[in-house]
C-alpha cells in the first residue's frame, strides 16, 4: 500500500508573463527535492521561469510556518508542483512565416501551483 502523504501547505501563483511549456522545464527540476536544494536550484538555473516560481516557493514555505508555527522548515518537501496554462492574449501584430503566410503573435501567461510535504521521521 502506499503510504499516506501529510500535506502541510500550498501557494498558487497566477498570471506570470512566462510560457508554460518553458514553465514545466524548471519545475520538473525541483519536483521531489527538499526545500532548501529547490531553493539552491533556482538561484544557480539560468532560466527566466526561475524567479516566478521562486516566489511561489517562498510563499509555500511562509504558508506552511504559518499553518503550522512549530514545523520544522528543513523536513518540507516540493509533494507536486504543476503549471497550467492561462490566458493567451493575441497581439494585433503579425509574424511572417514560410511561403507568405502570416501569424498573430500570441503571448502565453501561465499558473504555477506548488505544494509541499513533511519527510516522515
Amino acid at each position: 500500500m502506499p503510504e499516506e502523504v501529510s500535506e502541510v501547505s500550498k501557494a498558487k501563483g497566477k498570471y506570470f508573463k512566462l510560457s508554460p511549456q518553458k514553465a514545466r522545464l524548471v519545475i520538473d527540476m525541483i519536483r521531489g527535492q527538499n526545500v532548501g536544494k529547490a531553493l539552491g536550484i533556482l538561484k544557480v538555473t539560468p532560466k527566466r521561469a526561475c524567479r516566478p516560481i521562486e516566489k511561489v516557493l517562498k510563499s509555500a514555505i511562509a504558508n506552511a510556518k504559518e499553518k503550522q508555527p512549530t514545523i520544522d522548515v528543513d523536513r518540507l518537501y516540493v509533494y507536486r508542483a504543476y503549471v497550467d496554462s492561462g490566458p493567451t492574449k493575441m497581439w494585433k501584430r503579425i509574424r511572417p512565416t514560410s511561403m507568405l503566410k502570416v501569424m498573430r503573435i500570441m503571448r502565453r501567461h501561465s499558473h504555477i501551483t506548488i505544494h509541499l510535504a513533511e519527510k516522515e521521521k
